[in-house]
């Protein structure tokens, strides 16, 4: 005789188990560990082509290669083409000039940051990195914050010289400051001098590591926001990742330009709306032995520092999958402007060490951005476009390269979406917060439209633009442009003229925003000429 009683206890237990599986997967809201834990890695004066994602052929970027193949790229990402405000937008969903941070890296206002958003959806939020302002993250949300408050450092040694050990570059004026500021969650440390042994990309990813691991059990998903300052000058890295490159660069501009830009149309990454731009760097073969040595040896030390925060990517992978969590994880990365043809000249040594601060410069900085046109401080596509990858298992398709136009206005509210929240407060700190500009680009992520009613606007020093589905305007100085997005992402066909009215509605549209957002009537009066 069978016994039936076991049987039909184990049938309901197993209906009862399918039953909540299901009602948990139609309420994640059930479990706050079910939310995908968010992580966000920015690198600093990145060109559009310095990872073999993008295009680069001779820097080796295998973890960021692994998340891109098995993940979305976006081809039109932006950021302003500066650091602060691209991270001021990144942080509060806003455009820069509404939190007063589109002239100079000051304290953020009228603004909420993301940490805080995301900590009212019961996450544990991580910052390490670069700020670059003067606000301590610590009090903006974050539960931790250990980092870089300020902008560009020494990589070896940010702080006092070192018993036994050379004079560390640094800017003058930081140093009469007293150094750059590092907070330690509310402990701030100026100068922060650390130990032999530190490099800035090692460290923090360290920090990272740690913080995560201190969490690990935690019922609850994390944010990890992680900012690296790789691979922005001074020009500094290890010197065996530095011997890995020796001689790989010996060709010259041309040549390494011309293979990323084919490399690029090989892997589908960019198409026919994407011309390559005119090449402005010299030639190589006019260049002295002495400066193609020099020059080499720039790119060399460039590509180490790219190599190096690729390696210390993969550790925060690793240590994601050691915990289980990558399954559930939302992994980004970005930059927040193009490579930079800026120069600062500090110190002596080879470059490369730590008493050496030395820049990638304009010709190598034209390479890096292939296909686009000038660099940094622009408003041309090289100085605002941006690789960005996203890796989303189960979500993002495996390989998918997507063309809408996004800027990091988005990244709060698809933040926001992910983590299943609408909380956004009203005012903060007393002061009255506006709310996000972006729009969620969740949809994207699962290979939908994104159905932007706005434009997407720009402007950051002598430069501002526009941007829709259809056309660009930009201008440098006194002199605007516009551009169409349908046959010349690059801009290499100015069609003012022969669209004179398209260019006017557009330049009211600008001004109109400008006006909006508080940019000041000078300048506004300054720029409407043309």
């Amino acid at each position: 005789m069978i016994h039936l009683r076991p049987f039909i206890f184990f049938a309901l237990c197993t209906i009862f188990s399918n039953f909540h599986s299901t009602a948990k997967e139609a309420h994640p809201e059930s479990s706050q560990k079910e939310k995908p834990n968010i992580v966000f890695v920015l690198a600093d004066d990145l060109g559009y082509s310095d990872i073999g994602a993008y295009g680069a052929t001779k820097i080796e970027t295998p973890h960021l290669n692994s998340l891109a193949e098995n993940g979305l790229r976006m081809t039109q990402m932006h950021n302003t083409s500066k650091s602060f405000p691209s991270r001021d937008c990144l942080l509060t969903g806003t455009y820069a000039q509404q939190s007063d941070m589109h002239q100079s890296p000051g304290d953020f206002h009228n603004a909420v940051m993301f940490g805080e958003v995301l900590k009212h959806a019961d996450y544990r939020t991580l910052f390490i990195g670069k700020h670059h302002s003067t606000d301590n993250p610590y009090h903006w949300g974050f539960d931790h914050y250990r980092g870089l408050r300020d902008g560009a450092s020494n990589y070896f040694n940010p702080g006092k010289q070192r018993k036994g050990e050379g004079k560390p570059a640094q800017k003058s004026w930081v140093r009469e400051k007293g150094g750059r500021v590092f907070c330690f969650d509310d402990t701030v440390k100026q100068p922060f001098t650390p130990d032999k042994d530190y490099y800035a990309t090692d460290t923090w990813t360290d920090w990272a590591i740690n913080l995560l691991d201190a969490y690990k059990n935690e019922n609850k998903p994390f944010s990890l926001y992680l900012a690296y300052t790789a691979p922005h000058d001074p020009l500094q890295a290890p010197k065996e990742i530095i011997q890995k490159y020796e001689g790989k660069f010996d060709e010259g501009y041309e040549a390494i330009a011309k293979a990323r830009y084919k490399k690029q149309r090989r892997m589908g990454l960019l198409d026919d709306r994407y011309p390559r731009s005119e090449p402005k760097h010299q030639k190589w073969e006019n260049l002295s032995d002495s400066a193609k040595q020099d020059q080499a040896r720039r790119m060399e030390v460039y590509a180490a520092m790219i190599d190096r925060m690729d390696q210390n990517i993969g550790r925060v992978i690793d240590k994601i999958k050691a915990m289980e969590e990558w399954e559930n994880t939302v992994f980004m990365f970005a930059s927040d402007n193009g490579a930079s043809a800026e120069v600062v000249k500090i110190g002596d040594g080879p470059i490369g060490t730590m008493t050496r601060w030395a820049s990638l410069k304009e010709d190598w900085a034209n390479v890096a951005n292939t296909p686009f046109r000038y660099y940094k401080n622009y408003s041309y596509q090289g100085g605002i476009c941006t690789p960005f990858i996203v890796h989303w298992p189960g979500v993002t398709q495996k390989g998918f390269i997507n063309h809408t136009q996004a800027q990091f206005i988005d990244i709060l509210p698809t933040f926001m979406d992910i983590a299943g929240t609408d909380w956004y407060p009203d005012t903060y700190k007393d002061e009255q917060v506006p709310k996000p500009e972006g729009k969620s680009l969740v949809p994207v992520f699962k290979g939908n439209r994104l159905n932007r009613e706005e434009p997407l606007y720009f402007d950051w020093s002598n430069g501002s633009a526009l941007i829709n589905e259809d056309y660009k305007i930009v201008r440098l100085k006194d002199n605007w442009h516009l551009y169409d997005m349908h046959t010349d992402r690059t801009e290499t066909n100015n069609i003012k003229a022969e669209k004179p009215e398209t260019f006017k509605k557009l330049k009211k549209k600008w001004i109109k925003w400008a006006r909006e957002v508080g940019i000041s009537e000078e300048k506004i009066n300054n720029v409407k000429s043309d």
